[in-house]
């Protein structure tokens, strides 16, 4: 069964990569002459553990309750399963942002300014795209109210 709790943390993670995602494009519209390294070191640091945490509840918790629904619905299983090979990509991508961030944050710019922006821009406009979906798909079914028996 849904819990509201699963709906709001799932909500909360999501504004935070949100936030995040802010933050990164923040990044790159300040390259290359304006980039605030302090900025780019805590991304670099809270970027991953953010990450890995909203994937987390959804792989570990969200997902498997949304297969056990009463009302089981044959397509959301290649729905989630493609959102979990999206999980996996986007914490490679992660990976090399993270990186880059941390290069520039310590005035090692070892990626020209114009890769740098590309790399943040297609993270984030990606992470941006697949929590939307997330939250038009996802978050009404965690918000459904159980269905309720007929008498007859």
């Amino acid at each position: 069964m849904p819990t509201a709790d699963q709906a709001r943390h799932m909500t909360e993670n999501h504004d935070c990569l949100i936030a995040i995602c802010d933050a990164l494009e923040a990044v790159a519209d300040s390259l290359p002459h304006n980039v605030d390294r302090q900025q780019c070191l805590w991304l670099s640091r809270a970027l991953g553990p953010m990450l890995f945490r909203a994937q987390e509840l959804e792989e570990k918790q969200v997902f498997p309750m949304l297969l056990g629904l009463d009302q089981p619905r044959p397509e959301l299983s290649g729905t989630l399963e493609r959102l979990r090979l999206e999980h996996q990509v986007d914490l490679c991508y992660a990976e090399e942002v993270q990186e880059m961030l941390k290069a520039y944050g310590e005035g090692r710019q070892s990626i020209a300014p114009d890769t740098a922006g590309f790399m943040l821009r297609g993270f984030f406009e990606s992470l941006r795209r697949h929590i939307a979906f997330e939250q038009e798909l996802l978050a009404p079914l965690l918000e459904a109210p159980p269905e309720q028996p007929t008498l007859n």
